[in-house]
């Protein structure tokens, strides 16, 4: 027998739906086989433990660090740390000196670069470098004429006499701008020749005065630079991201890149030093990019940069590009910080309150089951399969999270999964109570389904989208655990949604076409007998056949309670309405 336009709609969202759930397998799937991933989710630092690190800052001689710079430090932490998709951190003051981390798991190398690095970036004007550098910078897209030898004279390699580290300064009464010669002094040139680049970080170059000129090196030690003072600092960058850069020709390469932009006084300052610097020859063409007091690039100018968006181009991995981005976007670190200890902590709940949250979760599901199957009869299969779909949903779709983003389960989000049972059974609730509404106004159990679909649709959305905004500024405003709890419940109110629309519907759908619901069987839960009065309009209401009168009394008042105030005073004035009781 060829199957109903309905049939065929619900059988097309239950597809829909198996193919949602087969994509969420086989995402898990991959991320386990390509990706060290897991089936399970991960655990966040309550219930698994992790690893605690100390964070001491890095002050010139007496220098002291301040309140204000410990609450913004651990403020900046805190977003690079979410921006690496570790989930449920802690980060913390420890006395009037520290910062404590504490992250679920053990943290790979990106991660404590990205907690421990200040990110202080300078941009310095090369004034003496012992190599020359093959690099460029210029905008997006810039012709680079390391690709090409014959695309500009400097493409070969540079040796200016002014650039030799070996060769006399003859200093000016004093430095006209940043990359005047006059700033090296027979003092800063035998600091220079004398320098160990093993030494930049002992040195304390991450706080060396942007005033005067600094002595560094390349961040793998190949390269020695005396640079003059800083002409643009980092807190002028506005936003930085990371991707792959482009080619002379416009085709996407395999190097990784930063794309920075400066906000408008960098952008008028940068324009002003490429401007300078694309005059100059030899080394005092390069513009260093000087990280933590380290270069990370010393590019030559080959084109003044007006719209203040350069590239950062390097030895760059996509992890360590993306973690610089994170690290430029999100802001330096007020002073600098080293790495005081780091050791394993045991979880501060444990494993039995996890057992003690599912199991809260289970005694739940049953109450809601018991309560399902005693109101609305065989409808409460309904709900229990619905209720068993969205839980096998939402493990899948934080499984994956888990896997790919970072996500850990904490006890506070495994509270807002316990309180998601009771939040997706009220949708099915709403639905039922629309149908048995129609069914009291005459309409057969199929016409019932249809319409009350239509009337009770609009109630769950509404209801479900007040949940997920009342769940999103939760997770916004608050910190720590408090953000598991809101996304969990965030998560549970997305798939309630979903299962509601292409599994408990289109399942109503079917089986209100089976001899069972649709004859409105007693133990059906759609009876229309057993609901009582058939609705009638304008106030009147007709006496079902066969029921007892007490059952005509009771439904002749649920019939006067659900009267519209105008039914109400339309039977008032023709004097129907003492009638009807």
């Amino acid at each position: 027998m060829a199957r109903t336009t309905t049939e065929r709609k619900a059988i097309r969202s239950l597809v829909w739906l198996l193919v949602i759930i087969i994509a969420l397998i086989a995402a898990n799937g991959a991320s386990v086989l390509f990706n060290n991933g897991q089936w399970t989710p991960k655990l966040a630092l309550d219930l698994e433990g992790g690893t605690q690190i100390t964070l001491s800052p890095q002050l010139s001689s007496g220098e002291a660090v301040t309140a204000e710079q410990l609450e913004r430090a651990v403020a900046i932490i805190r977003q690079r740390v979410d921006a690496s998709g570790v989930s449920e951190a802690e980060i913390n003051t420890q006395g009037n000196q520290n910062i404590v981390v504490s992250i679920p798991g053990e943290p790979d190398d990106e991660t404590r670069e990205r907690i421990s690095s200040s990110a202080k970036l300078e941009f310095r004007p090369v004034l003496v470098a012992d190599l020359p550098s093959n690099s460029t910078i210029g905008e997006e897209g810039a012709e680079d004429p390391t690709t090409d030898p014959s695309a500009s004279p400097s493409a070969e390699p540079s040796a200016e006499p002014s650039a030799d580290p070996t060769a006399e300064p003859t200093p000016s009464a004093s430095p006209t701008d940043a990359s005047d010669l006059a700033w090296i002094t027979p003092e800063l040139q035998e600091q220079f020749d004398t320098f160990d680049c093993a030494t930049v970080n002992a040195i304390g170059a991450n706080v060396a005065p942007a005033d005067e000129p600094l002595i560094t090196c390349e961040q793998d030690g190949s390269i020695k630079y005396i640079l003059g003072p800083v002409e643009v600092a980092g807190e002028r960058i506005a936003d930085a991201r990371a991707g792959l850069i482009s080619s002379q020709t416009g085709v996407t390469t395999n190097e990784w890149g930063v794309f920075m932009e400066f906000d408008a006084e960098g952008t008028a300052q940068f324009r002003a030093v490429t401007e300078r610097l694309v005059a100059l020859v030899g080394v005092q063409n390069q513009f260093a990019i000087v990280l933590d007091g380290s270069v990370i690039s010393a590019p030559r100018t080959i084109s003044a940069i007006t719209d203040g968006r350069p590239q950062i181009s390097g030895n760059f991995t996509e992890e360590s590009a993306l973690t610089l981005a994170d690290q430029l976007k999100f802001g330096a670190l007020p002073i600098g910080f080293e790495i005081q200890s780091s050791e394993n902590i045991s979880a501060t709940l444990g494993v039995s309150q996890l057992q003690s949250g599912i199991i809260a979760g289970i005694v739940g599901l049953i109450l809601v089951a018991f309560y399902a199957f005693f109101q609305y009869r065989a409808l409460g299969g309904v709900v229990l399969a619905s209720l068993i779909v969205a839980g096998i949903v939402t493990y899948l779709i934080i499984t994956y999270l888990s896997n790919q983003q970072g996500f850990r389960l904490s006890l506070a989000g495994v509270a807002g999964l316990v309180i998601s049972i009771g939040v997706i059974a009220d949708s099915f609730i709403v639905y039922f109570e629309r149908i048995r509404d129609e069914l009291r106004d005459g309409r057969s159990v199929d016409g019932a389904v249809e319409a009350g679909w239509k009337r009770a649709w609009r109630t769950i959305l509404i209801s479900d989208v007040i949940n997920f905004l009342a769940a999103a500024v939760l997770f916004v405003l608050a910190v720590g655990n408090v953000r598991g709890f809101a996304f969990t419940l965030g998560i549970t109110t997305i798939v309630d949604l979903i299962v509601v629309a292409l599994f408990t519907h289109p399942l109503m759908q079917l089986l209100a076409r089976t001899r069972f619901f649709g004859s409105g069987h007693p133990l059906s839960g759609l009876d229309p007998q057993a609901l009582g009065a058939v609705y009638r309009g304008r106030a009147q209401f007709r006496a079902p056949v066969g029921v007892t009168s007490t059952k005509v009394a009771s439904s002749s008042r649920e019939a006067q309670k659900r009267q519209t105030i105008a039914e109400r005073k339309a039977a008032e004035s023709s004097g129907e309405g003492k009638g009807s009781r």
